[in-house]
């Protein structure tokens, strides 16, 4: 079974001496985040896929046992709201590394 323990070294920085941890994927300074807690990325193909599909919900539940439009209006402008955070989120993010 592989160990969860990560591995310290002292390496050469410009300034002289720094800690390093090897994390496994790649060699991170002792005072990055990920070197105390793990993978501090961000799956955002991931989250824009679950804000389709939650989007795509909110309108399906539509089609239901009520009969004002009410909950209808209430349906349709979150899932525009979910899918315009969406957007935004993507454009905002376009030249960024994936």
């Amino acid at each position: 079974m592989a160990s969860t323990d990560v591995e310290h070294t002292v390496g050469h920085g410009a300034g002289g001496h720094a800690e390093i941890v090897d994390t496994g994927w790649r060699r991170e300074p002792a005072d990055a985040p990920s070197a105390r807690f793990g993978w501090h990325g961000a799956a955002t193909k991931t989250f824009y896929g679950a804000a389709v599909f939650f989007a795509v919900f909110l309108v399906l539940m539509i089609i239901g046992n009520h009969t004002g439009h009410i909950e209808d209006l209430y349906l349709i402008g979150f899932a525009v709201a979910v899918l315009v955070l969406c957007v935004r989120g993507w454009w905002m993010n376009r030249g960024k590394w994936s």
